[in-house]
């Protein structure tokens, strides 16, 4: 049951940790060695900023008419997270939060992420939103633009009040593929890019650097 969404209260600051690009397969493994580590307390609640070679990943509830056929070298993984299935590749910021939330008050966490990343994305010039999921409806975590395209997708895991997995950003990736398959689980969902909301709107695209920096700073990382 998701929780009311509340202020996020902690008493130690969240730790940055860039990791460049990794395979998806290597990182699932080092998640559950970060998981552990903070169950433990050996480690606190971390943001870690990376991203991977091409991969299409899906949740839990996947139905398999959501799964996609064979789709040349990409790797399909099934994975144990909310959400359905989606492409991560180069040109996507990843983002995954290991947090102890039972430290951090009442709080839907997934909610408070969306709201963060509006709140950084806003913060660089960019107007997004987040959406309520209809009852019985499709999720529609994530964040998004003015006219329902995604821009961001959500999909966490909460076990013994540890969170896992996190948020994707489409900085500029090949955003066809998502067209090739029932991107998380909403037919007619059309997924955008930094990069091509810049291009509409003839604006500057702001740096790798930039972005990180922003987002961090939102979620409280250092």
């Amino acid at each position: 049951m998701r929780q009311s969404a509340g202020p996020a209260v902690t008493t130690q600051p969240m730790k940055r940790v860039e990791l460049g690009e990794v395979p998806y397969e290597r990182t699932l493994e080092d998640m559950r060695h970060w998981v552990e580590e903070r169950r433990a307390g050996t480690e606190g609640d971390r943001l870690f900023f990376l991203s991977h070679p091409p991969v299409i990943t899906y949740g839990r509830r996947t139905a398999p008419g959501g799964l996609p056929g064979k789709m040349s070298d990409i790797p399909v993984i099934g994975v144990d997270r909310g959400g359905m299935a989606t492409y991560h590749g180069p040109g996507q910021l990843i983002g995954y939060l290991v947090m102890n939330i039972r430290e951090r008050g009442p709080v839907d966490v997934v909610r408070w992420l969306e709201t963060k990343l509006v709140e950084a994305l806003g913060k660089l010039g960019f107007e997004t939103l987040r959406r309520d999921t209809p009852l019985g409806g499709a999720s529609l975590a994530g964040v998004w633009t003015p006219d329902h395209r995604r821009l961001v997708s959500i999909g966490m895991r909460i076990r013994g009040g540890i969170t896992s997995h996190g948020f994707a950003l489409n900085v500029d990736p090949d955003l066809s593929v998502f067209r090739r398959f029932m991107a998380l689980g909403l037919p007619d969902v059309w997924m955008t890019s930094l990069q091509e909301i810049c291009a509409e709107e003839e604006r500057r695209m702001p740096s790798g650097d930039e972005l990180r920096d922003t987002i961090a700073a939102v979620l409280g990382a250092q």
